[in-house]
């Protein structure tokens, strides 16, 4: 019977339309062409890599997509107990005919083909778009983006800001604000009107949000106008050699000011919290990054009570500060659970959190999953599996535990999935 009863409320949740509010989308090249661009995305290859494969068989300079996918294959059966290999299998078995559940020395190149095939296709995209049920994806996009060249209300613009506020030392940086923002930078206040010039840029082109991903360290706090301005001074004379605590000054200015920003044009800012860079050295692309356990929201306290007029859908990269989320959710009015990001996005960590966050926090406060997919494919296995877990907690939680009728945890779900990307960053209602 509670097998039956999570199959139903599955099926609930799997006919809603979706948006997808975060990915790394290329709105330019959104689906793959080749089994290579889905077995070439970071979870394939530092699993691999961390399961023997060399680095330099993986990232060997100009090696062709089937050799690629041949190589990866070799290694995919220590990871078959994996959840990235399922989402592997179900893609392959959904989008490409696979009829076994296991990519095998047998069955690859067949399966190669047939995807290279399907995905040449004049409406593979849509196809995509369709079987996954995504009306539309939010996208990561550089600061000096035109934003030009595609269709903004399926790929929704998202003004990302970590080279703004962590690479200002950088010559690079400051000549691409100059030419994006048309304004020439030299002081305090010309910084913040070029700022606030990429804002009405976004803003105008339909951006729905401002992200940034932050340091276990980082700790925002409001610069005042004269130490702004000898920061500023400071590194547009000393570039990367400036003084460290000038480099730190600014980039909390920096900060502060986008969350300015954010409440000027009332847009979400997304924080996604916790990654040291580089910890690895030796691995592969984009499997060089962990968390860190030190990482605490305290940190974040002062700008949170500064600006209770922004919202701040918070992602944390591990799954054990998830309570100290859900408290600051449980508090904050403005401080947001959103998604299962990273380190945190396997069915363990997710039941036990988004359990949590559904026990102890409003339920217009919550924004249950995001991909994070930097191909539209993996859209379908991933939104699968938060499905099936947010169906198993509904049912056993809210249903069997508390007495609520199916239509009501599904209402519950609905708001999870859909209802609160609308309202959180479209403004609608979530009543």
């Amino acid at each position: 019977m509670l097998q039956q009863l999570r199959a139903r409320i599955f099926d609930a949740l799997d006919s809603i339309k979706l948006i997808d509010p975060h990915t790394h989308i290329n709105a330019q090249a959104p689906a793959s062409t080749t089994l290579a661009d889905i077995m070439g995305y970071h979870y394939y290859t530092e699993l691999a890599h961390s399961a023997g494969m060399p680095r330099e068989r993986i990232e060997q300079p100009g090696l062709d997509p089937k050799e690629k996918v041949g190589r990866l294959v070799e290694y995919l059966g220590a990871l078959e107990n994996t959840i990235q290999s399922s989402w592997l299998i179900e893609m392959a078995q959904v989008f490409f005919g696979l009829d076994d559940d296991a990519i095998t020395a047998a069955n690859w190149e067949a399966l190669y083909d047939r995807a290279a095939a399907a995905m040449k296709g004049p409406d593979w995209t849509a196809h995509v778009l369709e079987r996954s049920k995504l009306e539309a994806v939010f996208l990561t996009n550089d600061f000096d983006d035109p934003l030009e060249g595609f269709d903004t209300s399926v790929y929704i613009p998202c003004l990302r800001t970590d080279d703004l506020v962590f690479h200002l030392s950088q010559p690079a940086v400051r000549a691409r604000l100059e030419n994006a923002s048309r304004i020439s930078v030299h002081d305090e206040s010309s910084l913040n009107a070029a700022i606030a010039a990429l804002f009405e840029h976004f803003t105008s082109r339909g951006a729905r949000a401002c992200a940034i991903s932050l340091p276990p360290d980082f700790a925002p706090a409001k610069v005042g106008s004269r130490r702004a301005a000898a920061a500023v001074e400071e590194i547009w004379r000393s570039g990367p050699q400036a003084d460290i605590q000038k480099q730190r000054d600014l980039s909390h200015f920096v900060f502060w000011t986008l969350a300015e920003c954010c409440a000027q044009f009332k847009l979400p800012f997304d924080l996604m919290i916790g990654v040291n860079r580089g910890v690895y050295a030796e691995g592969v692309f984009q499997g060089r990054d962990l968390y860190d356990s030190r990482v605490s929201l305290i940190q974040y306290r002062e700008l949170f009570n500064a600006f209770p007029q922004v919202k701040f859908p918070i992602s944390m990269l591990a799954s054990v500060t998830n309570q100290e989320l859900v408290s600051y959710s449980w508090i904050f009015p403005n401080v947001l659970t959103h998604g299962h990001w990273w380190y945190s996005n396997t069915p363990t960590y997710i039941e036990h959190d988004a359990a949590a966050r559904l026990e102890a926090v409003p339920r217009t406060k919550q924004i249950g999953y995001y991909s994070d997919m930097y191909k539209l494919e993996f859209a379908l296995p991933k939104f699968a599996m938060y499905k099936r877990i947010l169906a198993k907690i509904l049912a056993e939680r809210f249903v069997v535990d508390r007495g609520w009728s199916e239509e009501r945890a599904v209402t519950l779900g609905h708001q999870v999935l859909r209802g609160n990307v609308d309202t959180v960053f479209f403004g609608g209602d979530n009543s």
